[in-house]
């Protein structure tokens, strides 16, 4: 590993870039079409036609986010600093990410992750999985409001949850990516009806808003659990809804019943593989199953 002063930040730096055939749009020469609402683009060198990632900045996202974000679907062989193109070093430190165009420098290598998010893209996406009711009445019995916006759910006491949604961390179909990966060995807590496999266990849910629920899904916004559980925004769709860079309600952190910060940690991934890779993956189109309060009425009587 070489210090940091053996690196020269006044040359160009043309690290070898490494990603799968399939997976080349993601790292070269590849403009942000997907995410035309970025401001902040990151390039493996000075001709700015290796495109490695980039994002739109949120309230809360600081220069070590970034650092951590990079970490996420790039493997480096050595030590590796980002730089303005002004030619400015940023630290790896709390100050707040500033929008423009950066630089990875390092004597090594790059490696871009080939990993597939995996995106609820088609109808069929859906046909997998049953959502169990005993998901949905354990979060919102445990919850019992908006763990990203702390909107209490008022009318809870009297049956309605008609703007609340019982939302799933790790998709309820791709249940059996779930268990191919071993998530299921973090659970603690099973769900209450014993058939329900354990993806239904309300430590991989959590009460939303509508709005939120859609958004999470969508993965527009997510929750590191590495930066003391902020909530980090990828979209300006997210403006107005008082989130960003906010974090968890130590009360929701404190319960036993909470979702398993292994669990957190993927959505966070997915975030990042979807939104600030490469030129990023479109969520257009994205297929949502009908809200779960529409469950607790019996449409026969209409």
């Amino acid at each position: 590993m070489l210090p940091f002063s053996s690196i020269d930040f006044n040359r160009p730096v043309s690290p070898t870039v490494a990603a799968p055939i399939e997976q080349d749009r993601l790292a070269r020469g590849a403009p942000p079409s997907c995410h035309t609402w970025r401001n902040a683009n990151i390039y493996d060198s000075d001709r700015k036609d290796n495109l490695i990632g980039g994002l739109w900045i949120a309230e809360g996202i600081t220069n070590a986010n970034l650092y951590s974000m990079l970490e996420i679907f790039c493997t480096f062989n050595d030590t590796f600093y980002l730089r303005h193109f002004s030619g400015q070093l940023v630290k790896r430190d709390q100050n707040p990410l500033q929008p423009g165009d950066y630089l990875i420098a390092t004597n090594g290598s790059i490696t871009v992750t080939h990993e597939i998010p995996l995106l609820r893209n088609s109808p069929g996406s859906l046909q997998a999985g049953i959502r169990s009711e005993s998901f949905r009445d354990a979060v919102r019995e445990r919850d019992r409001r908006c763990i990203l916006s702390d909107r209490l759910a008022l009318m809870a006491r009297y049956g309605y949850w008609d703007s609340f949604e019982a939302t799933y961390i790790f998709p309820l179909e791709y249940e059996e990516n779930w268990n191919d990966l071993g998530y299921r060995n973090w659970i603690t807590v099973p769900p209450a009806t014993k058939s329900d496999g354990s993806i239904n266990s309300p430590q991989n849910g959590i009460l939303l808003d509508l709005t939120e629920s859609i958004l999470f899904t969508s993965h527009q916004v997510s929750i590191d659990p590495d930066d003391n559980y902020k909530i980090v925004c990828f979209t300006p769709d997210t403006i107005g809804l008082n989130l960003a860079g906010r974090h968890l309600d130590q009360r929701f952190l404190e319960d036993p019943l909470r979702p398993v910060d292994q669990v957190l940690r993927w959505h966070f991934r997915q975030a990042v593989l979807i939104h600030v890779r490469g030129a990023g993956e479109s969520a257009i189109g994205m297929y949502f199953p009908k809200p779960s309060c529409l469950d607790d009425y019996d449409w026969s009587e209409c």
